[in-house]
């Protein structure tokens, strides 16, 4: 099975990222599926998509990314995390 490329982003790439990094190794890990997870910045993001699978960002999309990017601040509210979680898994499934 194909290890999957993540980035997770933030504003500034330290707090709430580490938040959901945490989050996305859980929810892998539940799923049983190799995953390789970058914390960076947002702003870091367009230069690195070329080096990953997909994008999860706590923070609003500057632009366009090649890759599939999911906004997943349900995952720092609480509402709606279930879906962002089933967004994320199947956009995984769809990579391997």
């Amino acid at each position: 099975m194909k290890k999957i490329r993540v980035l997770v982003a933030c504003g500034a790439g330290i707090a709430t990222s580490t938040v959901v990094m945490k989050k996305v190794e859980d929810l892998f890990a539940r799923n049983q599926m190799p995953v390789e997870i970058m914390q960076i910045k947002i702003s870091e993001a367009a230069s690195k998509q070329d080096e990953a699978d997909m994008l999860i960002s706590t923070t609003m999309l500057p632009t366009e990314y090649k890759i599939p990017a999911i906004k997943a601040m349900a995952f720092l509210t609480g509402i709606g995390a279930d879906k962002v979680e089933a967004q994320i898994i199947e956009a995984a499934k769809a990579i391997q």
